[in-house]
């Protein structure tokens, strides 16, 4: 008697991919994380105050209050495009990556209610990555057109989200602690969803709420390294905008959603669909085409010799990786990474790839980020299209669009980094 087919066998290599990109998602939302990880209520004339940004915080919101059973009240910065509806809790929404007015006005108004908090409030803080653009107030001495100025140069450095958030943290009047250190003596919760490799609480967001003692030597001197300039005014803002880095005594931090917690939803549908899996890291950085290179040669291996990965198989991976951008072309880091796969690739039979930013936005395009199989290259080469040269332009959007290769999902209100799998029959 034959054993029936496994699923995957009876799905196309694209529904495979999207199935196992839905899986990470819809383990990175908010709700139902709340529940085990509330904090006793105030009593008696104390007010329970929510406060955060990010691209995930609107939703972060709205499940809280719908785990939360009691009243409350505060303030939410996110992007253009991720708002959704609250019962109590405003929500706005501002500019990322670039901060820009609403988000600066934000942040004050958010800064002004943490100062209001009393020894009889309880404050609720949910931070996502995003923040950090989000919740922008420079330090005295800096303007938003400065912040603004730095976030571009940041961005196209090339350097990674750790060096970024220790730059950012030492312009600004709220990250880095800051914010902690004016909700005291209030008792204080922070909620996090993780988009750093690693998990570090000080690095989501760059920190409002967790402190971190300032070392302006060294945020300098990974300027400097990473080439982006470093004027007198900057360095002396940086060197007089210093914290402690005590952190408050009422104040308790929850991980409520990581990389890993999605990879580990992708492993599970990938047990479902009858496939072997391997998590490769939920922290991969470095520059996106280099990355791709290891990763292709990993494919090979287990598509040939079936090492480190029996096949039919997927190799899961998450974290950030970055692009240093060196020409004109549309694009961000998974369509960067995706495209230098395939070329890496050369058409391998049986390898098909998806790489996409959990939020839903690849950069600053409107997609997710793309995926492949085996015929890219021939596909390409029929369109006339050049992959090493658009490769060079910085241009993988371009390159999947053309193939109608994108995968477009929208915001989806949350954000735990990149999401890739490589699927190898």
């Amino acid at each position: 008697m034959s054993m029936p087919a496994a699923e995957f066998e009876t799905l196309t290599d694209a529904q495979i991919l999207r199935s196992l990109y839905d899986a990470a998602l819809g383990a990175a939302l908010p709700h139902g994380k709340f529940e085990g990880l509330l904090p006793e209520p105030p009593g008696p004339g104390g007010r329970t105050i929510v406060i955060g940004a990010g691209k995930a915080s609107a939703l972060m919101a709205q499940a809280f209050e719908e785990s939360w059973p009691h009243p409350c009240e505060g303030l939410i910065v996110t992007r253009y495009g991720h708002a959704c509806p609250t019962r109590s809790i405003a929500v706005v929404e501002a500019a990322h990556p670039v901060p820009d007015e609403a988000g600066l006005d934000a942040a004050r108004r958010i800064l002004d209610i943490a100062r209001s908090a009393g020894p009889k409030d309880l404050v609720i803080c949910l931070m996502s990555g995003g923040a950090s653009s989000l919740l922008t107030l420079p330090a005295g001495g800096l303007t938003l057109a400065d912040k603004q100025a730095l976030n571009k140069a940041l961005l196209k450095s090339g350097a990674p989200i750790g060096v970024m958030n220790k730059v950012r943290k030492a312009v600004s009047a709220i990250k880095g602690g800051r914010l902690a250190a004016a909700i005291a003596p209030a008792r204080a919760v922070t909620y996090l969803i993780s988009d750093v490799p690693g998990d570090d609480p000080a690095a989501i967001g760059s920190g409002p709420t967790i402190p971190e003692a300032s070392d302006p030597d060294e945020v300098l001197s990974l300027m400097r390294a990473w080439r982006v300039e470093v004027t007198p005014a900057l360095e002396a803002v940086i060197r007089s905008n210093t914290v402690s880095g005590d952190t408050p005594p009422d104040q308790v931090v929850h991980m409520i959603a990581t990389p890993l917690m999605a990879l580990r939803a992708a492993e599970k549908r990938a047990t479902e669909l009858g496939l072997k899996s391997l998590i490769l890291g939920d922290a991969i950085e470095g520059e996106a085409r280099e990355a791709a290179h290891v990763f292709a040669g990993i494919a090979r291996c287990a598509s040939l010799h079936d090492v480190p990965l029996k096949t039919p198989g997927v190799l899961l991976s998450g974290g950030e990786t970055t692009v240093t951008v060196r020409g004109h072309g549309r694009g961000g880091r998974n369509v960067e990474f995706l495209l230098a796969l395939a070329l890496s690739l050369k058409g391998a039979k049986g390898i098909s790839a998806i790489a996409c930013d959990t939020d839903g936005i690849d950069g600053t395009e409107d997609s997710a980020g793309a995926w492949f199989d085996a015929s890219i290259l021939t596909e390409a080469e029929a369109a006339g299209l050049s992959p090493a040269q658009m490769l060079l332009n910085n241009d993988g959007y371009s390159f999947f669009a053309s193939l109608d290769r994108l995968v477009t999902t929208g915001p989806t209100l949350t954000n735990v980094n990149d999401f890739r799998a490589i699927l190898v029959r």
